[in-house]
């Protein structure tokens, strides 16, 4: 299927820019130990252990692995007879920074276990296209796979030696093998309509676009809106690059263009949209739409009547927040997945028939992603605070669910803390939520360090937006941890929002959507204060992206957090409207930000590091890509020059979330040091580490020489 592009101006969660295409991630440089890849039966385990770095780097992986992204298409094929399921499964090895990924088969009967049918591979990597640039984001892209209309082969995509190709797995045991040899990577396919031959998109025209940049080159590249320079100098490749749609047997092999049937079928089964939507065979429609054009328009659900005539669903349970849409096999009725509740924290599924008023089925507060429909049940990806993503049967007369597959048995043996979850509202009365996690065999009355995690806080609970702040490490470790869902953008309160440059300038007009952010963040911590479990002096804050933002917002203009940690860094006078390039520069000032040139200091006071850092005198860790490290640089300099405790990590190869499992590793154990030594005065022994105690040892004596009257 055709993935989707994800637009993200102005719209409150800014990783939703993220498209479902397949992008470079570069080849991987050692061969990870895969042979435990599926996992085996787990013995009973009379006493559990703590939780390590390793176990949550190394858990397998379904789908889209960031469960804030809920409305993917599901990573479950189901086969032509619906009774087995295909699907793929990674898991990464900071030992080798590599990933182990294979294509997996299982039936749905009791008696079924799953069977790897294909390994290998390298992990894709998702880019969006961003102010008229396409980027490598970070985060894998899973391969959807397709059964054969005979469910005799499962079709797939997989990258090897820097390049993504087509795949076809058979399950007569033949094995695996490549069906095309695109020169540049195949990013969609689709069965044809014949049953046999499949249908592949490129786009070729990125060889010649390369080509161009690069004899550009020779009499100089022009700089404009295709420069980001924390990206490099070099011009960014046009995200409007055409697809080609292609065709091949996979036996006999021979690639031909598309016939202008073939294309049109392609489209109409390939392509997804920014809302849900359901097709029966007859071609009758279910989908969801805005009722206007505007960005706070309320969301509608429509389905066709038997003569195609449009109907509207106006129930309040019909209007946003849907995750999933399905036609009913018999009595033309739709089911539909939504979240909801207090600041959307819970699922329920219900059932509409087209005409009359929804009718609730079940509620849960566990999530539930990537579902198919298969007779009177949901095949689902589940997964809570406390338990990782596991494949589910979920009946949907009543809700009862039983487990298909738990890829991650293993977990069973580690003892986790207890997990709560608060609901709090900020000064704009906007609803707020957050899980809070306490290390195990926390005693009632002991105080604890606090720290936050940012910014969304949704089933298991990893490592939080862009998976660097390992809650459940960090509480095995003696921290209180707040898992933070952010409420929604300020913005929403404003009135006369027309267009999305209309929302961002509401949420960026003296700061509104930080101010209110600030505000969510700080009722949140403030309620876990009077519980008498955080220390008030002891407060951390963390966060990447928009994370990173209302991290910095809250060291400016806030007291109350005492050390704090940053994955992207930073919004500064000359940094915002520099080093990103004229196409950020020019949605800046679009939003209401003054140019470069104007000397604003006043504008940028409540909200640039660099500004602020003679008072800063709280520590501060910043983690860096090496794509994102130069916009990082004029609030470094600034804190370095004023000799505030700072430090500043660069990892290679790496874009807005950090993809090298070795990476990853090396980022949890580093932020679990930072917050250790700062609120808990614990070195860590490891000789390796000497150097980075050393200069931390020589920034709290300086902190404290400051510090003193």
């Amino acid at each position: 299927m055709v993935t989707r592009q994800r637009h993200a101006a102005g719209r409150a969660h800014p990783l939703r820019a993220i498209v479902l295409l397949m992008a470079m991630a570069g080849s991987q440089p050692a061969i990870a130990h895969c042979s435990d890849l599926l996992p085996s039966q787990i013995a009973a385990v009379e006493h559990k252990r703590l939780i390590t770095a390793d176990d949550l780097i190394g858990l397998r992986d379904i789908g889209e692995p960031d469960p804030a992204q809920v409305d993917q298409p599901s990573p479950l094929a189901l086969s032509p007879d619906g009774r087995r399921i295909a699907f793929l499964i990674r898991r990464a090895e900071p030992a080798t920074n590599s990933y182990c990924i294979g294509l997996v088969v299982m039936g749905l009967d009791r008696r079924s276990d799953p069977r790897l049918i294909d390994s290998g591979g390298e992990l894709m990597i998702a880019t969006t296209v961003m102010r008229g640039m396409r980027m490598p984001v970070g985060v894998a892209e899973p391969s959807i796979p397709q059964w054969s209309p005979d469910g005799q082969s499962i079709a797939y995509l997989r990258r090897d030696k820097g390049r993504t190709q087509l795949w076809r797995a058979r399950l007569d045991g033949s094995g695996a093998k490549a069906v095309t040899d695109a020169p540049v990577d195949v990013e969609a396919f689709l069965w044809s309509r014949n049953g046999h031959n499949l249908l592949f998109a490129t786009r070729p025209a990125t060889r010649a676009l390369e080509s161009a940049i690069d004899k550009e080159g020779e009499g100089g590249w022009h700089y404009d809106g295709r420069t980001a320079p924390h990206l490099g100098l070099r011009p960014q490749i046009a995200g409007a690059v055409p697809l080609q749609i292609e065709s091949i047997d996979p036996d006999r092999g021979g690639v031909g263009r598309a016939s202008a049937e073939e294309t049109s079928f392609f489209g109409a089964f390939g392509q997804s949209s920014d809302f849900p939507q359901a097709r029966m065979p007859n071609g009758r429609r279910a989908w969801v739409e805005p009722e206007g054009d505007t960005p706070l328009s309320p969301l509608n659900l429509h389905a066709q009547d038997s003569e195609g005539r449009d109907i509207v669903c106006r129930d309040s349970a019909c209007q946003g927040g849907m995750i999933g849409l399905w036609w009913e096999k018999v009595g033309g009725t739709i089911l539909f997945l939504r979240r909801e509740g207090w600041a959307r924290d819970t699922v329920a599924l219900y059932r509409w028939t087209p005409g009359g008023q929804p009718r609730l089925l079940f509620r849960t507060s566990d999530l539930l992603t990537g579902c198919a429909l298969r007779g009177d049940a949901l095949l689902c990806l589940r997964e809570n605070s406390v338990t990782p993503r596991h494949i589910v049967s979920v009946d949907v007369k009543n809700g009862k669910s039983r487990t298909l597959f738990d890829p991650n048995p293993e977990f069973r043996a580690i003892r986790l803390g207890s997990v709560e979850r608060l609901r709090w509202k900020n000064d704009r009365g906007l609803a707020a939520r957050g899980d809070l996690v306490l290390p195990p065999g926390h005693k009632k009355g002991e105080r604890l360090p606090l720290i936050i995690v940012q910014y969304n806080s949704n089933g298991f609970l990893r490592g939080g937006t862009g998976d660097e702040y390992p809650v459940h490490l960090f509480a095995a470790q003696g921290f209180a941890v707040l898992s933070f869902e952010r409420p929604a953008s300020a913005a929403i309160l404003a009135p006369g929002i027309k267009s999305w440059a209309d929302f961002a300038t509401a949420n960026q007009k003296d700061w509104a959507d930080r101010r209110s952010l600030l505000s969510a963040l700080t009722v949140g911590a403030e309620m876990v204060i009077a519980r008498g479990i955080a220390d008030p002096e002891r407060i951390g804050l963390t966060g990447l992206s928009d994370g990173a933002s209302s991290t910095r917002f809250a060291l400016i203009n806030s007291r109350l957090f005492a050390a704090a940690a940053v994955s992207s860094c930073c919004t500064d006078t000359h940094t915002a409207m520099t080093y990103a390039g004229l196409a950020f520069a020019d949605d800046q000032h679009e939003a209401g930000a003054p140019f470069a040139s104007e000397g604003r200091d006043d504008y940028w006071r409540p909200y640039s590091l660099a500004l602020n850092a003679k008072t800063m005198n709280r520590p501060l860790l910043m983690q860096l890509a090496n794509e994102e490290a130069l916009l990082g640089l004029e609030s470094f300099t600034a804190l370095h020059e004023q000799q505030q405790p700072v430090d500043l990590y660069i990892f290679p190869d790496e874009h807005h979330m950090k993809w090298q499992p070795a990476h990853r590793k090396a980022i949890y154990v580093r932020n679990l040091d930072w917050f250790s030594f700062w609120f808990q005065k614990r070195i860590d022994p490891d000789p390796a580490k000497a150097e980075q105690y050393q200069r931390w040892i020589q920034m709290r004596e300086k902190r404290d020489e400051t510090a003193q009257p």
